[in-house]
Parts: structure tokens; sequence; C-alpha cells
């Protein structure tokens, strides 16, 4: 069965509308990312058990936005399933050894920058249909993928210190997106 373009748009509209009923648990969620952007960017190299906690908290927080937009939407869920379950294992193993996160990801910093901008971007593409503001995402993912070729270049102690900088970065940008999309979530319940 070949659905219309208007009927497309309309499926779009009503499943927009019904996310827009849950715009403040996007506010929310971004307003906690800034938090911890703010508390990780106050670190310094002796903070490294602590990094490590907030690390595993920003995984968790991530996961469980993950599995909270699978249970939203209708298409394509077990992506973002898949995903929210992988964040959540990385934040329990990141809370159990906290020094060693730290350290490995102090080592493989390029790799997750990449995947994540990667993630970002594609999200960028997924909500242009639905969002006027698809483009922010693709330029957060954009400025992403480029710090992780910068950062992969990168000796290790000077990878801990780009840790402790980009991971309060990471968070910035990932609770600005959010704040910027419950506000756009909240122009469609009107």
């Amino acid at each position: 069965m070949e659905y219309s373009a208007e009927q497309e748009r309309a499926a779009v509209r009503a499943a927009g509308a019904e996310l827009a009923r849950y715009w403040w648990l996007s506010l929310i969620a971004g307003v906690a990312w800034v938090i911890i952007a703010l508390v990780v960017l106050q670190f310094d190299q002796a903070s490294v058990t602590t990094v490590g906690v907030l690390v595993g908290i920003m995984f968790l927080l991530s996961g469980v936005q993950q599995l909270a937009l699978a249970a939203l939407v209708d298409e394509h869920k077990w992506v973002w399933a898949v995903f929210g379950v992988l964040l959540l294992v990385a934040g329990v193993i990141a809370l159990i050894s906290p020094e060693n996160t730290f350290a490995a990801l102090a080592d493989i910093l390029g790799f997750l920058f990449l995947i994540v901008g990667v993630f970002w971007i594609v999200g960028a593409f997924a909500e242009r249909a639905t969002n006027e503001l698809w483009w922010l995402g693709l330029i957060a993912g954009l400025l992403m993928v480029i710090l992780a070729f910068w950062t992969a270049g990168q000796f290790f102690i000077e990878k801990q210190y780009v840790l402790l900088v980009f991971a309060g970065i990471w968070a910035l940008m990932h609770g600005a997106t959010d704040i910027v999309r419950a506000f756009e979530l909240r122009k469609l319940r009107a």
C-alpha cells in the first residue's frame, strides 16, 4: 500500500503531536546535560575518579533517553533501543571502575567522538522533515567529527586533558540540542 505525500505529512504531524505532549522531558534532560557539562568543565587532572563517574552517569542518562525515544516512536524503534541498551551497559561498566573508565576513554576518545558525531548527523537528517532546526544537530555532529579526527592525533597525556574539556563540551552540546528540541516540540502542541 502506497501513501501519498499528504498522508505521510499527516502521519508525521500526528507523531509530532504525540511527542509534543512530552516536550518537558527533553527540557529536563537538556538542563541535566548542561549541569553535568558545568561540573565536568570545573575538574582538573586530580579529578579522574569523579570524571569517570560523571561519564558513567552521562552514558546512563543518554541510554535512558534513547530507550524513552524507542518507546515513543513507531518505526525503527529497535535502533533507539539497541543504542539505549549499549549506553546503559557502558554506564554500568564506567561506574564499576571509574579510574579505568577515564584512562580507556582518553585512549579511544577520537573514536568515541566519531561515533557520537555520526549518530548526531544521522539524527539530524532523520528529523529534517519534522524539525525546522534540524541543522543544529547537523552542525553539532559535524563539529564532533572534526574533533574526533583532531583528538585521534594527540598523545595520551594530552588526551586526558582533552577528555576533561570535551566531555564537558559534549554534554553541553547535547544539553543545548535537547533544550532547543524541547521548545520545538512545545510549538507542535499548539
